[in-house]
Parts: C-alpha cells; sequence; structure tokens
C-alpha cells in the first residue's frame, strides 16, 4: 500500500489499486484546501488532517451497514463533514485517462482573462488553471487534489449529441504533457459519463471531497 495521496492516485492511474481486502486507510491531506474520501474496489482511503484513524474506524464500525460501502454512507459522509468543518456536493465517479500525442482535433482559442466565469470557478478548487473556449464549450485544466492535474469540461445545450464533450476530454489528454488526466463526473450524469469513456478515459472509483465554507 502507497503511503501518500499522491503515490496511491499515481498507482490508480498506472492500474494498480490497493488491495481489495475491506479496509480502509487513513492518509494526511497534500495541502489545506482538499480532504475527501476514495472508495476503491473493497478498499478505500480517507485523507484528512481533522480527523484521526481511530475517530475514522469507529465511526465506520457504528454504521451497521454494508462495510465495503461504508465510507460513501451518507451516515458517515455527514460525520466526516462536521468532524472536519467542510462540507461537500456530491459523490463523484472518478476517471483518469493517459496522455495523448498529437494536436486536438477541435480548435481551442485559451482564454487569458482571470474574470472569465469559468476561470473563477476553477480557481475555487484547483491551481494553475488554463482555460480553452471552442464553438459550443469550454475545457478547464487545473491541479487539484493533490496536485493531479484535473479536467472540466462545458458544453452549451444547442451544441449538445454532436460529440463535443468527447471531443474537449480527448483534447485534454493531448494538452497533458506527460502525466495522466483525471476527471470527476457526478454519478448520476451518464451523457458526461459516456463522453469521458470514449474519449479512452477509465474509471478507477468513486470519490467525496470536501472543502471548507
Amino acid at each position: 500500500m502507497a503511503e501518500s495521496l499522491r503515490d496511491i492516485l499515481d498507482a490508480a492511474a498506472r492500474g494498480e489499486f490497493p488491495a481489495a481486502d475491506g479496509g480502509t486507510s487513513v492518509v494526511p491531506q497534500c495541502g489545506g484546501r482538499d480532504a475527501g474520501v476514495l472508495a476503491f474496489t473493497a478498499h478505500s482511503v480517507v485523507f484528512t488532517d481533522d480527523a484521526d484513524e481511530g475517530w475514522v474506524h469507529k465511526t465506520l464500525a457504528s454504521l451497521g451497514c454494508d462495510p465495503l460501502a461504508a465510507t460513501m454512507n451518507a451516515r458517515f459522509l455527514a460525520a466526516f463533514a462536521e468532524r472536519t468543518g467542510r462540507a461537500t456536493d456530491t459523490i463523484d465517479v472518478l476517471l483518469t485517462g493517459a496522455p495523448l500525442p498529437g494536436r486536438p482535433e477541435v480548435t481551442l482559442e485559451e482564454v487569458a482573462d482571470p474574470g472569465h466565469p469559468r476561470v473563477v470557478a476553477a480557481r475555487r478548487r484547483r491551481d494553475g488553471v488554463r482555460v480553452w473556449a471552442t464553438d459550443g464549450g469550454v475545457l478547464v485544466l487545473g491541479r487539484g487534489v493533490a496536485g493531479r492535474l484535473e479536467v472540466a469540461v462545458e458544453v452549451v445545450e444547442g451544441a449538445r449529441h454532436r460529440g463535443l464533450g468527447r471531443r474537449l476530454v480527448t483534447a485534454a489528454r493531448q494538452l497533458a504533457g506527460e502525466e495522466p488526466v483525471w476527471g470527476q463526473v457526478s454519478a448520476g450524469n451518464a451523457r458526461s459519463l459516456r463522453a469521458f469513456q470514449a474519449a479512452g478515459y477509465r474509471p478507477v472509483g468513486s470519490e467525496a471531497l470536501f472543502l471548507r465554507a
């Protein structure tokens, strides 16, 4: 088992996961912004500086639910939020895609304006944010949890159902240099999940990210 959160994520990007032993590992945060829970197949990782390992395991044991699903149980997430003084929006499917050679097939123009709404929104959760615009869509890359390279895209209503989302998340892999790209997609957002998978991203687990108000 890797010791740091970044080690765990790097290994997952290579297809190497924690042992499917039904356990939960507790590791420190990588910086003060991001705390949360990662659930892989039959093993979870809680990353926090505000809740010790004893509290995590005691709280999970008290739930009386399937232990393999306990870290994503609503009662544990609520207790974690109260313990850490943080809040979460949703449980996301976590996906990753290896870097790709070549140039994006969609024409992109980088947005330099720091007041652009997508720049402002992305900077709340990521560092080193870069934003590109194309006809009907926006592509965002930035450093998120443990410094991983994260992608987010937005496609306007009139440009949907034409494969633009797939082309944008594919472009992210081509702009990534030599590192994997990570995507976080709400579990109910089937349209986005299909776009990421069509672009070659692999689901590796689920994630609940907690931020301070």
